[in-house]
């Protein structure tokens, strides 16, 4: 029996998970991690006294404990600001990856431990194994359409061996059937698609609120103007709607090329594969994150560029200062510096890097 802290949001999956090591025989606590509470009146629905209700419902059902921990502090330093930062530079962060980093394997995973907690576990879509060596890696979920492995690309073996995954072998349906069976009342409650335990904001209106318009001109390829724009920071690469400009063309949409924020232009151009800018094979990623074994010489691996791309095969190149070099076998559409590249090596994670450089 292991002394366990559940990060529990309030949603279906982290109830399921609560319950799973309650009837395993644990000693379980869950925890709501109280990270954000709209006080800047953000655009948009931000339910976190809803959820807080709806996670202490599901505790008091399962009897276990439970507390809410307040975080907010951390939340804004190591998450909101990494994420403000990014979009003033013209790039794309990745909140939700960060948020499982820093947050509930960081901050979290600290405070069970001071607490006499030995692990953290939440309702990700992945599984976790050990190793004849001691070791433990990350898998896909079982479920592929909802794996969540992704989202865990820059844990460290530390935090990983600290971590745990309930329902990672699980399909949704049955995580579903299972919450009805335990008597939960999240059994029906719909997932959550906003910013990581902050709610459904759009992130649009949640840029609006801490960074100002700074408009600009939007320019084809051929640096015509084609319209104007509020500011870069509302744009991501590879985007298609929302960009207001008329492609005039039948079957032709215009989508994002480029944020050049030395000159303030949104560059766009047809959504096609010749188009220049659009596709690219190399890149270069940086600050990268081992999940397990480093990854010190050439290899053929794959990667998923983005959170629900399937798992593409490339070339990875090491080089120095925690960079390295990947080279798409197929070229990729809308490589955006910012993201998150998560690696692997068939369904085993091997770790993660940021997108720095797009070779076109």
């Amino acid at each position: 029996m292991a002394k366990i802290l559940v990060a529990m949001s309030g949603g279906v999956d982290s109830s399921v998970a609560a319950a799973l090591l309650k009837e395993q025989g644990h000693d379980i606590t869950g925890a709501y991690m109280k990270n954000w509470i709209n006080e800047e009146n953000i655009i948009g629905n931000c339910p976190w006294q809803q959820d807080i209700e709806d996670a202490s419902a599901v505790a008091a059902k399962l009897e276990i404990p439970f507390r809410v921990v307040n975080l907010m502090k951390e939340y804004r330093e190591r998450v909101v600001s990494y994420l403000l930062a990014g979009y003033e530079e013209g790039i794309t962060p990745n909140p939700d990856v960060m948020c499982n980093r820093e947050m509930k394997f960081g901050v979290l995973l600290n405070y069970a431990l001071k607490e006499g907690f030995e692990f953290v576990a939440t309702g990700h879509y992945a599984r976790k194994v050990a190793n004849d060596d001691g070791t433990f890696d990350i898998l896909e979920g079982a479920d592929k359409n909802k794996d969540q492995s992704y989202f865990l690309a820059l844990l460290r073996q530390d935090q990983i061996a600290r971590a745990l995954f309930p329902i990672g072998d699980l399909p949704k349906p049955e995580v579903r059937r299972l919450a009805d069976k335990f008597g939960l009342g999240t059994a029906t409650k719909k997932d959550s698609q906003g910013i990581c335990f902050i709610g459904e904001v759009k992130m649009s209106d949640f840029l609006t609120k801490f960074i100002p318009d700074k408009p600009g001109n939007i320019v084809n390829l051929q640096g015509k103007k084609l319209g104007e724009h509020r500011g870069l920071h509302l744009y991501t690469l590879g985007q298609r709607k929302g960009i207001r400009v008329p492609s005039n063309t039948p079957n032709q949409a215009y989508v994002v090329l480029e944020k050049r924020v030395a000159t303030n232009e949104l560059i766009i151009g047809f959504d096609r594969p010749e188009t220049p800018r659009l596709y690219a094979s190399e890149c270069v990623i940086s600050q990268i994150s081992h999940a397990n074994r480093g990854l010190d010489a050439r290899r053929e691996i794959e990667a998923k560029p983005r959170y629900r791309a399937a798992r593409q095969p490339l070339t990875f190149l090491p080089l120095a200062e925690g960079r390295a070099s990947l080279n798409f076998h197929q070229p990729q559409r809308a490589l955006s510096p910012g993201q998150i590249c998560a690696l692997y090596d068939g369904e085993r994670l091997l770790g993660g890097g940021i997108f720095t450089e797009i070779i076109y």
